[in-house]
Formats: structure tokens, C-alpha cells, sequence
């Protein structure tokens, strides 16, 4: 198992971040990162690449877009021991990205204000979060996914140890993953489901 080269960081729970990324940087780890995230990380004099810089694709959409690029998943799917995956990326120039820390939009927190509105919510239903959370997750076996701050500390420790982490930590953070993503599109199923409205007056004049 080689050592993590490059880590993708974007956060709603920014809680610890300045410390992680620090940490990993020193470690010589390359540090991708969008929006808010990178500005904080940048605030605290670390040198983040942009997403968009990356890819070589703006976002867009009003931020709708951002992760949701091959470049991305393919450094985060392929399998690093799978000779035909390993072509395939080096025909289409996809860098391989170890670690990947991302939490989610809090939709639970915007459908608890009583004055939330259908848009509203709508808007907080994060897409490329749980895409980069699942795909890193089902690829376990190589990438290195955190979606709690409670979790950095032992991430470090083994990455300061080896350059990488175990398989064992790998795959129970994978677990994490896909327990979170199940109960946040739970949350917000069930609370469509209690919503009463008629698709015409919530697509008006779109």
C-alpha cells in the first residue's frame, strides 16, 4: 500500500479542520478543497488547491456543481492495484486522491426552523457530499474517508506511522459512511413525506 498523496477536505462541520489539514501538509500531503473550506485553510496559511483548479472545470449552478467531475471520482475509484484501471488513468491524466474528509449539508438543522420552505430544504439536500462519501467508502480498500472530526486524530496517527492507514481503520470508517448516508436520506424522505404541496406552485415560474 502506497503512501496518501493527496487529501480532498470540504466541510460543513469546519470543527478541528486548521489542525487536521496542517497536520497532513506536513506530512507532504497535497490538500484539495472547495468554497469555504479552502478559505479557511487558507486563512490559516495552508496551500490548498482548488477543485475547479484541479478538474479545469469552474463550479457552477450556484455551487450545485463543484466535486462532480471524473477527475475526482476517478482518482477516488480507481483501484491502485488493478493494472487496467491504473492505464485508464494515466490515459486521461486522473491523479489519484488518498483521503477524502467531507460532512453534509445539515438538512436536519434547516428543516428544524418552522419557517423552513420547500426551497429551502430542497437546497440543503447535499448531492456531491454523499457521491464523495460513497464512492470513497466502496473503495475502502484504497482511500481513507472521514466523515467525523473524532475520527482525525487516529487517521493521523497511523498516517504519521506508515504514510497510510490500516485496512481495519479504512474499512470502519467506511462503515461510518454508509450508516450516516442511510439516516440523512432517511431524514429527508421523511420529511417529504409530510410535505403538502403542489408541484405547480413550487416549479412556479422556474
Amino acid at each position: 500500500m502506497g503512501k496518501i498523496t493527496r487529501a480532498l477536505i470540504s466541510l460543513t462541520d469546519k470543527s478541528g479542520i486548521e489542525l487536521f489539514a496542517s497536520a497532513l501538509a506536513e506530512q507532504g500531503i497535497e490538500i484539495l478543497s472547495t468554497g469555504g473550506t479552502a478559505a479557511k485553510l487558507r486563512d490559516n496559511g495552508l496551500t490548498v488547491v482548488d477543485v475547479s483548479e484541479f478538474t479545469d472545470f469552474p463550479e457552477m449552478l450556484d455551487g450545485r456543481v463543484k466535486t462532480l467531475h471524473p477527475k475526482v471520482h476517478g482518482g477516488i475509484l480507481h483501484q491502485r492495484a488493478n493494472k487496467k484501471h491504473r492505464e485508464q488513468c494515466n490515459k486521461h491524466d486522473l491523479l489519484p486522491i488518498d483521503l477524502v474528509a467531507v460532512n453534509l449539508y445539515a438538512f436536519e438543522k434547516t428543516i428544524a426552523n418552522p419557517d423552513c420552505s420547500l426551497e429551502d430544504a430542497i437546497e440543503n439536500i447535499d448531492i456531491g457530499g454523499p457521491t464523495l462519501l460513497r464512492a470513497s467508502a466502496k473503495n475502502f480498500q484504497d482511500v481513507t474517508v472521514i466523515v467525523d472530526p473524532a475520527d482525525y486524530d487516529t487517521v493521523l496517527t497511523e498516517i504519521k506511522a506508515t504514510g497510510n492507514t490500516t485496512l481495519q481503520t479504512r474499512f470502519l470508517l467506511a462503515r461510518k459512511v454508509f450508516d450516516l448516508t442511510s439516516k440523512y436520506d432517511t431524514v429527508i424522505s421523511q420529511w417529504l413525506e409530510k410535505v403538502d404541496v403542489k408541484t405547480q406552485d413550487y416549479f412556479q415560474g422556474r
